[in-house]
């Protein structure tokens, strides 16, 4: 009785409380990032774990929630799992990466730009110029080099290893590479120290003296790099220090990026 009163005085332009109660109980247990028993869920959601319970019986009834019979511990349900993974398969990961890139213009001044996977390497799909008498224009179709170019160098990091090692061998057979990586060794000493460091970064890039750029990656739900967000300007005039500003302001607008398309670190 008690329920349906609660949801009859909630009803209105302020919605149905009890809905929004059992929301909040369902927020507490995916803060809690683990199967929780009663009364920690309780805890969480502020409220007593009688009442808990009654709210954990109809998520349960409703797929949002279930319960190891062995343990007693609740869990996210089997449907509350399609509805994320059918809210993230609905996002335009490259519409968001706009949106990304154009804030982190605004916050450094600097050239930004966005890069997809092609056939055979990274894409330019669209760069941002910023507020400054000098900057490096970006060509959007632009085809980046896998190993030369910073976007390039995240995502041979970071793509699946049989498909990143087909490809670094045929990079290295096609020559034409700085003398620092003409080997496979070097290439995986490089590639190793972009994982380290979460980001790639280039000064003089073969093919445009003068130029110096840095990219870090940007992941999906399944923990596949996606898309990578990079950042370029003119030697000497560029803020390439990795706890300087422009890095630091990359890599937390990848990452923001990554949680934004359901990245959840391993």
């Amino acid at each position: 009785m008690s329920e349906e009163i609660e949801s009859k005085q909630g009803e209105g332009k302020h919605g149905v409380q009890s809905l929004e109660i059992g929301m909040g109980i369902l927020r507490a247990m995916v803060n809690g990032q683990r199967s929780m028993m009663l009364k920690d869920i309780a805890a969480a959601a502020e409220m007593p774990a009688s009442k808990a319970h009654r709210y954990l019986v109809s998520l349960i009834r409703a797929g949002l929630v279930e319960q190891d019979p062995m343990t007693s511990r609740y869990d996210i349900g089997p449907f509350a799992l399609n509805i994320g993974l059918v809210a993230i398969d609905r996002l335009d990961r490259v519409r968001l990466g706009l949106t990304a890139i154009a804030q982190l213009r605004d916050e450094i001044n600097e050239t930004t730009a966005l890069a997809v996977w092609g056939d055979a390497g990274p894409v330019i799909v669209r760069w941002e110029r910023p507020r400054r008498p000098i900057t490096v224009n970006v060509i959007t179709g632009t085809a980046l080099d896998l190993l030369t170019s910073a976007s390039g160098r995240v995502f041979a990091a970071w793509l699946p290893k049989e498909m990143a090692n087909r490809l670094i061998e045929r990079r290295l057979k096609a020559g034409d590479l700085p003398a620092d990586l003409q080997s496979r060794a070097a290439v995986d000493s490089m590639l190793q120290k972009v994982r380290a460091d979460g980001y790639a970064s280039v000064t003089d890039y073969h093919k445009a003296t003068g130029v110096e750029a840095a990219s870090a990656p940007v992941f999906n739900f399944k923990r596949e790099i996606s898309l990578t967000l990079v950042v370029v300007g003119v030697k000497g005039m560029f803020d390439m220090d990795p706890n300087g500003a422009v890095i630091v302001a990359l890599k937390q607008a990848a990452s923001e990026l990554s949680t934004r398309l359901g990245y959840t670190p391993p």
